[in-house]
């Protein structure tokens, strides 16, 4: 049974989201502040993590920061409000998983939860390889000769989509749905920001690519 820690100060909210995941087949476990949300993601190392941005104690951003600063890689799905304005695309950079904004429905929430578990926890023990780098899926480990090359959670997560797509033109609103988890995503700059430091950071030369391929009209193709 998977777990899931909802960190949330309206309680109510925070009944209704335990209800529906218990009735889903999930573990809950709730916490009220920002702090002991913390420090139970911390000891009890759920599979999920439901954080609201506006926390006491410690903000929802405080601990997508702390926990990636630590090198915890639990999944994170943040919650908003209407009307709070939050940079989306700092957010996925500094660890968040995906993005809901209240008042959500149980389908779309569900949805979000399933789709994020399933990205990262996919073929979680195995390793997969091209060329001279190696990906510890377990781990969260990219190395290249044998050398550990860090990666931003949204590199990472876009390198891991690449290779469970070898050889296929995949489109930018594709990547950015899959990789980001979201739908109405800012622009496709991002996506092409990120190619470029992937192949800064794993190609032989950043400027005559051999595996992170542009598509003209299209997007991109992942040549193992």
């Amino acid at each position: 049974m998977q777990t899931i820690l909802v960190i949330d100060d309206d309680e109510g909210l925070q009944d209704t989201i335990a209800v529906m995941l218990e009735q889903e087949g999930f573990r809950v476990v709730s916490a009220l502040d920002g702090r002991t949300g913390y420090e139970k993601a911390l000891t009890l190392k759920p599979d999920l993590l439901i954080v609201d941005l506006r926390l006491p104690g410690m903000t929802g951003t405080e601990i997508c920061k702390q926990l990636r600063a630590a090198q915890v890689q639990t999944p994170i799905v943040v919650l908003s409000a209407v009307g709070e304005e939050v940079d989306k695309v700092i957010l996925l950079e500094m660890g968040a998983d995906d993005y809901v904004v209240k008042p959500f429905g149980r389908r779309e929430l569900l949805a979000r939860i399933r789709a994020v578990l399933r990205r990262t926890s996919a073929d979680a023990h195995a390793v997969l390889r091209f060329a001279d780098t190696e990906i510890d899926l377990d781990r969260r480990v990219v190395k290249r000769s044998g050398n550990e090359i860090k990666l931003t959670p949204a590199e990472y997560n876009l390198l891991v989509f690449f290779l469970q797509n070898p050889d296929r033109p995949l489109t930018r609103d594709m990547i950015l749905n899959s990789v980001w988890g979201y739908e109405s995503f800012p622009n496709t700059r991002t996506v092409d920001a990120h190619v470029v430091k992937l192949r800064q950071k794993l190609e032989p030369d950043a400027n005559a690519p051999r595996h992170f391929l542009t598509v003209h009209g299209v997007g991109y193709r992942f040549l193992p």
